[in-house]
Parts: C-alpha cells; sequence; structure tokens
C-alpha cells in the first residue's frame, strides 16, 4: 500500500499531521531536517518601516531580541507564519498567498520602504523598487539529516513524499541516490512550482499543488497515493 509521507522538520510536521487527521488522510512524519537558531545582530530599529517575515521558524528561533521589533508591522508570507507572529506579539499588516516577493512588493507600495527580512540561512533573493532598502537577518538554519531506514523500507510499497521547498528536494533526492532507493516507486508532491525541478527527474510521477498551503499539498498527495495524478516529469525535470 503506498503510503504519504511528510519529511519537514518538527514542529512544522505537526501541522501538517494535524491537518492530514482533519482532512482524514494517513500521513507518517519522518523528518530529515532539524532547525537551529543562528545568533544574529540587531539592526537600527528607527531606521525601519516594517518586517518581512517568511517561516514560521523565526518566531521559534530568533530568540529574545524579537521583542523589541513587535513594534514594527509584520509582512507575513502565509497564514502559519502570521499566526505565529501574532502569538509573538507582533501586529501582522498584510498576509500573502504566494511567496514573499510579492508581499515585499506590496509592502512598499504601501509606503514600507525600509524593510527587515528576518529569515532562514537558505532564501530566496527579494528585489525591491529603486528607493527601498532591504535589511537581511539570517536567524535560523535548517541542517540536513540522513534518510532513515524505517522511509527507505516504506518505498518497498511505494511513497508519495510531500516537499515544502526546494532545499528539501534537493536533499531528498540526494539521500534517495545515496542509499540506492528506486525513484520510479516514489511519487512527489511539490508544494510551489519552483520545488519540482530541484528535485531532479526519473521519479514514479511529480505534481504541484494548486495552492501553496498544506490543506491543498495533502488532498494532491492523497489523488496521488490512489493512482489519480500520474503526471510524469518532462525532460528537464519538470511537470509534464
Amino acid at each position: 500500500m503506498t503510503a504519504i509521507v511528510a519529511i519537514r522538520p518538527p514542529p512544522g510536521d505537526a501541522a501538517t499531521l494535524k491537518r492530514a487527521g482533519e482532512a482524514g488522510i494517513a500521513l507518517r512524519s519522518v523528518p530529515m531536517f532539524r532547525v537551529e537558531p543562528v545568533a544574529w545582530t540587531m539592526p537600527d530599529i528607527a531606521r525601519l518601516d516594517a518586517l518581512l517575515l517568511g517561516s514560521a521558524n523565526i518566531m521559534r528561533h530568533g530568540g529574545a531580541k524579537l521583542s523589541a521589533l513587535t513594534g514594527l508591522p509584520a509582512w507575513c508570507v502565509g497564514d502559519t507564519t502570521a499566526e505565529a507572529a501574532r502569538a509573538a506579539g507582533f501586529t501582522v499588516a498584510h498576509v500573502g498567498a504566494g511567496g514573499l516577493q510579492p508581499v515585499a512588493e506590496r509592502a512598499v507600495a504601501m509606503g514600507a520602504r525600509k524593510l527587515l527580512r528576518l529569515s532562514g540561512e537558505a532564501h530566496v533573493p527579494l528585489s525591491l523598487e529603486e528607493g527601498a532598502r532591504l535589511d537581511t537577518r539570517v536567524v535560523y538554519r535548517v541542517a540536513t539529516l540522513p534518510l532513515p531506514g524505517a522511509l527507505a523500507a516504506l518505498a518497498d510499497e511505494g511513497l508519495v513524499v510531500l516537499l515544502h521547498s526546494a532545499e528539501a528536494a534537493r536533499h531528498f533526492s540526494a539521500e534517495v541516490e545515496r542509499v540506492g532507493l528506486p525513484r520510479g516507486r516514489i511519487a512527489l508532491a511539490c508544494l510551489a512550482p519552483r520545488i519540482a525541478p530541484a528535485a531532479g527527474t526519473g521519479w514514479r510521477a511529480v505534481a504541484v499543488a494548486e495552492t501553496v498551503d498544506d490543506a491543498a499539498l495533502l488532498a494532491l498527495a492523497a489523488e496521488m497515493c490512489k493512482g489519480g495524478m500520474e503526471r510524469r516529469q518532462g525532460p528537464e525535470g519538470t511537470p509534464a
């Protein structure tokens, strides 16, 4: 029987497991990453208009210094990040739905021209219009873990693996290659379009969620698990 597996680190995996349970989807969590705090320095708050927040991990690992920034409006990449920001005492000015670039552009358009981006060590570059300023401070990193034996065993029956980032796709692909798992028995459900190419080729199927949220990703994985989404890869490693 094909299993659906999440490889994201805790505590983010708990949120995915909860959503899966609410949807009646059997999901196993087999983390292949560990999130760690990174020492960071505080910028001059008086020279800032707003914060850009791209992950709930910022609030989990940013440390005590975050409290000094709660007077700035927070522009968040999505609902999960916004919920974590509010719980940490931030006032959320905007919640995006399609990546941090459009959130940053909207913030600048609304008059926030001096932005502080708190992020992980691996992050997507952002570009702002001339005259706007972006200061980026890394507050956490994601360390990779080897592919667990429990996950390798599941591949014998077939797998649908949830991929929440391009970094996760690259690491999972490398680990599958390292341990010699057959890619033809593994399907990939990707949260966003840029994730699929990072995984490479040779998988049983690759598909991208219709919207960038766990609910859509889980629904996609469930459909793939039933054999309803045999979307093969194109020659360049993107969904055909």
